[in-house]
């Protein structure tokens, strides 16, 4: 309930202006965002895509590097001369000289054309060592046989390696990337060799570092067993300080692999060479969009300027729209406050100048029923209250009479001097001169000649006390309101008890109003009877009300017919403990003429 009142306004003007407001703000900032994700996206894509060509390119150039290696393999492992060497018993003899001078030759001739070939070694298993440097220059031989190039060289595989400091040649230390294969003589047995053929490795960094893909963008390669080949931070990487997700990367095929690093988001475009070598693009993509900032500001900007230029018009829309809806509403307030001569004048022809003519025609049959009203409820009020006011229960006449003649014959002269004179009073006082309204003290004289009567009738069955502040006695109250809240103790709370009762009744002002209580001790009451005493439908006609004498029913309804509904009786009782009856009435402080 207080979510719904918490967009409810008073202004229909304002509903409508902020129903507005919500919905172009609302759709202003779902276009800003979702063109500035589109165009964000946009951007992204074409820089991942770019990316990819660059790393493709890349690829294609290392793959041509390492196919033109495999290439002068193949033509060495067809040379005539190499094989011829290679099974020689005896690799030192003239003739074996003679060929390693001619095999040398054709291997600098190689070296000194291509300035991404560092260098080529051949290594035969009858000790043979055939290089494109003089043989002064390399390491021995038992010292280049026991290298990774040597020993991974098997099975007639081609074994290229990662980037590595290489140690054939004394006190040099190049950085190459190593491409070694394994040479069988005719015999295919007994007679192997193995070629060596180092790539610069200047050349894949030249390639590589040259790469810009934003701010922090690189690309770094790894080859299939997840040693790095390049990397443009490769120190840090061995000393730990920085790491790549190698794992998922060997693990990932060709394409996009989105990661996260230290609350920031990077993109892995990876692509796979011929040769097991993954070549790993890195971008960033808050670093893609270039111009983030002027996009921001720019859809900030326009966005701000038709949200400002939305909401004038929705303003004005919502004013236009209210102002005739204002104008009935300022009508309604003055019928609120009993102007039924006031007229809607609204000439519009929509719905809300139908309405002001609906009203208008409403006012008149208002009018016209309220003249009406008011005759006929003078009438039925005035009759009404006569009608209950003069009721009395016949049964209690013919008992007090009956408890007269009963006291003649027995010669209690005075008792029924005592007891006719107050049934006098009450007859007179019923009869009344027609007055309505009459003194709290002439309601209370009534009551005591009522109990005068009633104690004589049931002797020694109860005692009572009137205490009424004096004050009250000169308020107004309605004609015989408490003799039936008496008589409903008398019959219904004390007349069945074996001990003898006490009614109490007690009237003092409270806040202004009228409360008087008319209390028993008798056998009271369960929830559900008095629930019922005041309950919907009931009438003096019904059941309960004639089983309760002339019926409290009948002094409520008089209270609220004549003071209004906020007055009235209310209960209170306990079975076996009695019952409380409270007469709330408001005080007139008129006097009042006494009979």
């Amino acid at each position: 309930m207080n979510k719904r009142r918490f967009f409810r306004f008073k202004s229909i003007h304002t509903s409508i202006a902020v129903a507005f407001s919500c919905l172009i703000i609302g759709t202003t900032l779902i276009l800003s965002y979702n063109t500035y994700r589109q165009s964000s996206d946009s951007v992204t894509e074409n820089s991942v895509q770019y990316t990819n060509e660059l790393i493709n390119q890349v690829g294609t150039t290392i793959e041509t590097y390492i196919d033109n290696m495999k290439s002068i393999s193949s033509l060495l492992y067809n040379n005539g001369q190499i094989r011829q060497y290679l099974t020689m018993t005896d690799p030192h003899s003239e003739v074996g000289q003679s060929l390693v001078n001619a095999i040398e030759s054709s291997l600098q001739v190689i070296v000194q054309s291509r300035n991404d070939i560092s260098a080529i070694l051949f290594i035969g298993s009858n000790g043979a060592v055939i290089s494109d440097r003089e043989q002064s220059a390399l390491k021995s031989y038992p010292e280049l046989i026991a290298q990774d190039w040597y020993t991974k060289a098997k099975n007639d595989a081609i074994y290229i390696s990662s980037s590595e400091v290489e140690h054939v040649y004394h006190n040099e230390y190049p950085w190459v990337i190593s491409m070694s294969q394994q040479f069988r003589g005719d015999d295919r047995i007994n007679k192997t060799g193995v070629l060596l053929i180092d790539l610069n490795y200047t050349i894949i960094n030249d390639l590589c570092s040259h790469i810009q893909l934003g701010k922090r963008g690189y690309v770094f390669i790894v080859n299939s067993e997840g040693d790095l080949v390049y990397h443009p931070q490769q120190q840090i990487i061995h000393t730990n300080l920085k790491s790549e997700p190698i794992e998922a990367i060997l693990a990932s095929g060709d394409g996009q692999l989105s990661l996260k690093e230290n609350d920031h988001e990077k993109i892995l475009s990876i692509r796979t060479t011929n040769f097991g070598w993954k070549i790993v693009g890195v971008t960033y993509p808050e670093e893609l969009v270039g111009n983030k900032k002027k996009m921001q500001l720019s859809t900030v900007l326009w966005g701000s300027v038709c949200l400002i230029i939305a909401l004038g018009i929705s303003i004005v829309l919502s004013f236009t729209l209210s102002r005739p809806i204002k104008k009935l509403e300022a009508n309604m307030k003055q019928v609120e406050q009993g102007n039924f001569d006031i007229r809607a004048d609204i000439t519009q022809a929509d719905e809300i100048g139908k309405l002001a003519r609906s009203f208008n025609v409403m006012l008149v049959k208002i009018k016209d029923l309220m003249k009406q009203i008011v005759h006929e409820e003078a009438l039925l009020r005035t009759s009404e209250i006569k009608a209950l006011q003069s009721q009395i229960n016949p049964h209690f006449l013919y008992n007090t009479l009956e408890s007269i003649i009963w006291m003649a014959e027995t010669n209690k002269m005075r008792e029924v001097v005592k007891m006719t004179m107050a049934l006098s009073k009450m007859l007179r006082y019923s009869i009344g001169k027609g007055e309505q309204e009459v003194s709290v003290s002439m309601e209370m004289e009534h009551l005591a000649n009522y109990l005068t009567v009633q104690s004589m009738r049931y002797t020694n069955k109860f005692s009572y006390a009137i205490e009424v502040e004096p004050e009250l006695q000169g308020c107004r109250m309605l004609r015989i309101m408490l003799q039936p809240l008496v008589e409903n103790a008398i019959y219904h709370g004390i007349r069945r008890m074996e001990e003898r009762g006490h009614i109490r009744i007690v009237g003092r002002m409270v806040d202004g109003v009228i409360q008087i209580t008319v209390s028993d001790n008798g056998l009271g009451m369960d929830k559900a009877k008095l629930q019922g005493l005041l309950g919907a439908g009931q009438g003096p006609d019904s059941e309960s009300s004639k089983d309760q004498g002339l019926g409290v029913w009948n002094v409520h309804h008089r209270i609220q017919l004549f003071y209004g509904t906020a007055y009235g009786l209310s209960f209170e009782s306990e079975p076996e403990e009695g019952t409380t009856v409270t007469l709330r009435i408001p005080c007139s402080e008129l006097e009042v003429k006494d009979e």
